[in-house]
């Protein structure tokens, strides 16, 4: 089966964790993708980023969910609010296992829901899922 060129992609980390973020960094440049990775502490602070057009399409989030000054709850309301910022592919990114969390991100449509401790610290395996998601997946054209 001939597997698609690779297209590219600008990441955008939303954490304020400095240790899980360095983990995806560090798996991120072990990847061969042309992409760019960038990081926001927050969701306020990934919002600036995106409005000034600091992160450029087409773009992955990944979002942790508690973070000071905008968690991601509020980020993702802002997101789906805004009819330019509204298409931009989310996966949620957390330590919460609480299904009522799941519940509630998936009402603001985002790709996927990922516990961290699943990965057991090891990002690379984010990277192989969102490598194979990339590639399969015809997003529309920003």
């Amino acid at each position: 089966m001939k597997q698609n060129a690779p297209r590219a992609l600008n990441i955008l980390l939303v954490d304020d964790d400095d240790v899980d973020a360095m983990g995806v960094e560090r798996a991120f440049r072990q990847q061969s993708w042309r992409s760019s990775l960038m990081r926001a502490k927050n969701g306020e602070e990934a919002l600036q980023m995106l409005r000034a057009g600091d992160v450029k399409s087409p773009l992955i989030m990944l979002l942790d969910l508690n973070m000071p000054r905008m968690n991601g709850f509020e980020t993702l309301a802002a997101l789906r609010a805004d009819e330019t910022l509204r298409s931009t592919v989310v996966f949620v990114l957390t330590t919460s296992k609480n299904p009522e969390e799941v519940q509630a991100v998936y009402q603001h449509n985002v790709a996927g829901y990922i516990v961290k401790s699943s990965l057991h610290q090891d990002f690379s395996q984010l990277f192989v899922f969102l490598d194979h998601y990339w590639r399969l997946v015809e997003l529309p054209v920003a």
